[in-house]
Formats: structure tokens, C-alpha cells, sequence
């Protein structure tokens, strides 16, 4: 995993070893082991090196194929490269390295635009075609690595992060549209724009061509998230094999690496599955080794897991590292938090992962196992248990339903009837974001987005299409962004084995029964971890999100008096009529936008 950076000047000149110099050191971090520039006429590309798989001098970047006729800058891990490499091989292929980044090369040669297809991974590049006269960006299919571009009539200029590209506008304002969103109705990485006015991201799952004769790009889409029909005729036994095939598969891939590898350990139950088979199959190639876990402990007893962790260390025998930040702590860095995350963010959770990774990288583990994507592929939210309940056909079972639910989760029959009206019905949940979002001056509520909230009304639509579009379009982008950021900023890289598409598409495809039954969720998965983990993890009923102390919250006077005194907050809101009585949510992201607008020096 590393940093990537291309500029590509419209108006033919040749690119400034300085200019491109200054963006790719702006991710340093992303990429301490080395550098690399490559320069070809009026293109430049660069490259921030981490070194997880082949740590020799031949994997350094931009690396250059098949007589230099292909040039590639490459961010992430390709997990399959091994098999690629042996087909590839075959079909007459040679090699130079052991790097995935010459099978991408390699592949491209072979395959064209649709070698992606081909990949498990996670990735952001860019490939330099010289014999057709183009430049092939890609990003993975779930964008688990961030690309940004910024495009005008002089300049084309592309980065693993925004703040590569912030040199290049003639000025930084807001993206207003997508400000409002974050404050209105809570909603965040839905679209390809970001914060900032006139920087994109690629889509997740989308290729672009950039023309080097025309200077015109077109993006195009690569990946479509489909269920599996087979699946239509296999038996339950079979269905629960393939499951667990996949899960495992998935991790072993996960675990190549030529540094040292572990696993976030939160005491859930995603991240202690992957925890426990990783372990597993760690123990079987190092037998005389423990493998490494870390856990972020809570001050407040409340939503603190660790006890259900320690019960997975204690089965496995685990190297266990367990991280408890202060207050204080969490105070230092939220400034620093808003440099590294580039927008604003709307959850105490990503303090959290910054000091189990802070932790981590001390400890040297420079790979890490996360568990990211299974509440979103099994329903391990709550939120999901309603339009379970809208697919019951008769009254009569969703009745049997609801007593079941409230028996084995935290919901009372009171949340789900709430629950029920507020995500079926469009205009409850609208009239809950207008009288929240009151502070807001009148004139800007032409901003209100209605058509956005419609789109994430759970009435008339399936289990799979609201699955499907958490996964390609809302809910899991925002994590798997701000993941990435963060374990980048520390020079760790974050792997999350229920993000391999294979896995998502298998998931998706099962039977409802499999995912909620008797008001367990996640039930395939936690039947199939009995044997590997203790029971009281498995039927665990009290979920927590993986969030910071609660009592962290309460120091909303801190807040509001940053809040009160920005000077961006005050285009848009009357600050002398912001007081303690708005909801905590309301104040983190009033709170973390005045703080982002600050650092960046964005203007309104």
C-alpha cells in the first residue's frame, strides 16, 4: 500500500520536477520506504512506497513494462496476484520481481480495460499507455482506496488524497450542496464530489481514460453488484459451506505479507471471527508464534468490549495489545484528526481507530485484519431488522418476528415501532432533519435534499437492493475512506476480508434466514464460528458500535465554543441562537466542520 500521485499539463509543457515533487511529499506518510518520479513529455507520475510484498529495490514505483511502452503508479495489494501471475505466465508472460504491481502490468498488457475484472484487491492506479496515447485510472470495486482528481482547461492532476491537489485551485471554497447534506440530513460520501468545490473522487468500481491527444477523460463503470442465481439450487448444507469457503479464502488471501501481520480485535462479532480463523491459520505457518491482536479499550464501562475480547485472546493465546486513551489524548488529536480525514466526519468511532493504529505501528505490525462490511453484508444493524420485517408476508409473522427480535437484540417493542415508521416513511424522517436542522439560516434551505432522503427510504425496496445500494453508493464508502486515511497516516495497511467481492456477492445471494433468524443477526456467521469462538461472543444480544467513551461526548460546552467562534459557521448559521439542548450529533458535526474549514482555509 502506498501514495500516488500524476499531473498532466494541457498545455503540453513539460511537468516541474519541483511541482510533482511537492504533491507526492504532501503523503509521505503514506509511503516512508521510499519515492519514486517518473516524467514523459507533458505527463508526470510519482509514487509514495509502503513495502508489504517483495521489500527488494525491484518493486519501487513507477514501474515500467514490456520496454517501457506501459508506466503504472500503484496504490494498494491485489491479493490474487500469485494465480494471475501463474495464468499469465502461461500464456507467455514473463517477470521481473514478485511484485502484484508487475502483475497489473502484465495483466493490462494482456487483458486491456478488463483486467480489473480479474482482481482481488483493493487498489487506486494509474497506467501510462504510451501505444495507445492514454492514461487507465482504476479504483477497486468497493473504494477502499481513495483517488481524487482536479481538472481545468491548463491542468489534469490526480492524488491518493485531497490535500495533493489543493495547491492546484485558483481557490478553496465549499461544495455547498454536500456541506448541507452533512448537516441536514446526515449524509456523507453519498456522491463522487467531495467537500471541496471542483475535487472529485473516481467512483468505487469505475475506470477512467484520459485521452492524451484530446485531453477528454470518460469514466466508465466496471463492476455491478449482482446475487448469485446458483445459489437458488443448493442445499443449506451447501450454502453454509460456500459461506465459510469464502469467508476463509478471503483471509488467507489477506494474509499475505512479507512484514508482519495482525487483526483488530473490538470483541464483536465480525471482528472476532476474522480474528480467530486468522489466528488459526497464522498458527499453522508459524507454530512457535502468537498471533498479533489489538484492542482499544473504553474509559466507560458502558460501551467498553474488551471483556469479550480477552475471551478471544484467552481461546486462541494471543499476542494482546490493548490501547486506553484519555480524554485528554483524544483532545490532541482531533485538530490533526480533521488533516488526516480531509472532511468533515460525524462519529467518535475514527478517534478511536487513530489510536489502535497509533498503537500498532509502535508495535510494528505494518498489516492489519479489520472487520469492516459485516453488518452491511449479514444485517448486523438494527436499522435492517425493518425491511425484514417488511418482506414477512401476514401479520401473523411479523408479529412472531417482533417477539423474536426484541428477545435476542436491545431493541424493546417501542424502538422497532419508531424504527418501522421513521426508515419506511419518507416524510417522518424529512420532518425530523427540518426541525434539527433549525439553526440553519432560511435562505439556505433550498439545500435541503428530498430527493437524496427518498433514496434511502427502506419502503417498496428489497433486502438486496438496500444491501446493494449501502454497499456501491452510501453506507460502507464513508467507513472504508476514513479507514483507509487513517491507517495510512500511522503507514499501516488496513485489510478487510469481508470486503472481498466474493464474500459481498455470496452474502447477498443467501437466503433472508440466513442473515436474520429467530432475531439473531448475522446468523450464518455466527453459527459457523461455534467451534472457534466462545459463546458468549457468538450470542452476544448487547451490539455496540465501535465508538469512544460516551462520557467524551458530554464536553459539548468545548465544542459549541469552537463552534460559536468560526468564522465559516457564521455564513450560514446565527451562532447566538445555538445552545446546549442541540443534540450531541448535531454539535460533532457543527464541531468537526469549523474545524476542517479552519485547516484547510476554506471559504464559503
Amino acid at each position: 500500500m502506498c501514495g500516488i500521485t500524476g499531473i498532466i499539463d494541457k498545455k503540453g509543457k513539460v511537468i516541474m520536477d519541483s511541482v510533482l515533487r511537492n504533491a507526492n511529499d504532501i503523503i509521505k506518510h503514506r509511503g516512508p520506504d521510499g519515492e519514486g518520479f517518473y516524467h514523459h513529455n507533458n505527463i508526470g507520475l510519482a509514487h509514495r512506497r509502503l513495502s508489504i510484498i517483495d521489500l527488494s529495490e525491484e518493486g519501487k514505483q513507477p514501474m515500467t513494462y514490456d520496454q517501457d511502452n506501459y508506466v503504472i503508479t500503484f496504490n494498494g495489494e491485489i491479493y490474487n496476484y500469485i494465480e494471475l501471475k501463474e495464468e499469465l505466465l502461461k500464456l507467455g508472460h514473463e517477470f521481473n520481481n514478485k511484485t502484484d504491481t508487475e502483475v497489473i502490468l502484465a495483466a493490462y498488457k494482456e487483458w486491456g480495460d478488463s483486467c480489473v475484472q480479474k482482481f482481488n484487491g483493493m487498489w487506486a492506479f494509474a497506467i501510462l499507455d504510451k501505444t495507445k496515447e492514454i492514461l487507465f485510472l482504476s479504483r477497486d470495486r468497493f473504494g477502499i482506496k481513495p483517488l481524487y482528481y482536479y481538472s481545468d482547461e491548463n491542468i489534469f492532476i490526480f492524488g491518493s488524497e485531497i490535500k495533493q491537489l489543493l495547491p492546484s485551485l485558483p481557490s478553496i471554497k465549499v461544495n455547498r450542496q454536500i456541506m448541507f447534506d452533512y448537516l441536514m440530513i446526515n449524509k456523507q460520501n453519498h456522491s463522487n464530489e467531495t467537500f471541496f468545490k471542483n475535487i472529485d473522487s473516481l467512483p468505487n468500481g469505475h475506470n477512467a481514460i484520459y485521452n492524451l491527444k484530446t485531453n477528454e477523460y470518460n469514466i466508465l463503470k466496471y463492476y455491478t453488484l449482482n446475487q448469485k442465481e446458483e445459489f437458488n439450487d443448493l442445499s443449506n448444507e451447501e450454502l453454509y459451506n460456500s459461506f465459510e469457503k469464502t469467508l476463509n479464502d478471503s483471509i488467507k488471501l489477506r494474509l499475505r505479507s512479507d512484514v508482519k501481520v495482525g487483526s483488530c480485535l473490538s470483541g464483536g462479532m465480525d471482528s472476532s471471527a476474522i480474528t480467530a480463523k486468522a489466528a488459526v491459520m497464522y498458527k499453522e505457518q508459524n507454530p512457535k508464534k502468537k498471533f498479533y491482536s489489538i484492542t482499544a479499550k473504553s474509559e466507560d464501562i458502558i460501551n467498553d468490549e474488551s471483556e469479550f475480547a480477552k475471551l478471544v485472546v484467552d481461546q486462541h493465546k494471543l499476542d494482546w495489545n490493548v490501547t486506553e486513551p484519555s480524554y485528554s489524548e483524544y483532545k490532541e488529536i482531533s485538530n490533526n484528526l480533521s488533516y488526516i480525514l480531509e472532511e468533515p466526519f460525524k462519529s467518535n468511532s475514527y478517534h478511536m481507530q487513530y489510536f489502535v493504529m497509533e498503537k500498532a505501528k509502535k508495535d510494528n505490525c505494518i498489516v492489519l485484519l479489520d472487520g469492516q462490511g459485516g453488518d452491511e453484508s449479514l444485517l448486523g444493524y438494527e436499522i435492517y431488522y425493518i425491511p425484514y420485517l417488511n418482506q414477512l408476508k401476514g401479520w401473523i409473522n411479523k408479529i412472531k418476528a417482533l417477539k423474536s427480535i426484541t428477545g435476542n437484540s436491545k431493541l424493546s417493542n417501542r424502538d422497532i415501532f419508531i424504527y418501522y415508521f421513521y426508515f419506511n416513511f419518507f416524510f417522518i424522517k424529512k420532518l425530523r432533519f427540518k426541525r434539527k436542522s433549525k439553526y440553519i439560516r432560511k435562505e439556505f434551505s433550498k439545500y435541503f435534499n428530498n430527493q437524496l432522503l427518498i433514496q434511502n427510504s427502506f419502503k417498496k425496496k428489497s433486502i438486496f437492493e438496500i444491501q446493494k445500494h449501502h454497499f456501491l453508493n452510501f453506507q460502507i464508502k464513508n467507513q472504508l475512506v476514513f479507514a483507509d486515511k487513517i491507517a495510512m497516516w500511522h503507514s499501516i495497511e488496513a485489510r478487510f476480508p469481508m470486503i472481498d467481492h466474493r464474500f459481498i456477492e455470496t452474502s447477498l445471494s443467501l437466503p433472508l434466514d440466513f442473515k436474520i433468524n429467530e432475531g439473531w443477526t448475522k446468523y450464518v456467521l455466527r453459527k459457523i464460528s461455534e467451534e472457534i469462538l466462545p459463546k458468549e461472543v457468538v450470542w452476544r444480544t448487547n451490539k455496540m458500535g465501535f465508538e469512544s467513551p460516551l462520557s467524551w461526548a458530554k464536553k459539548n460546552d468545548e465544542m459549541l465554543k469552537t463552534i460559536k467562534k468560526s468564522k465559516f459557521i457564521k455564513n450560514f448559521v446565527d451562532v447566538d441562537v445555538l445552545s446546549d439542548k442541540i443534540d450531541e450529533n448535531t454539535i460533532l458535526r457543527l464541531h468537526s466542520l469549523s474545524i476542517w474549514a479552519k485547516t484547510f482555509n476554506v471559504s464559503f
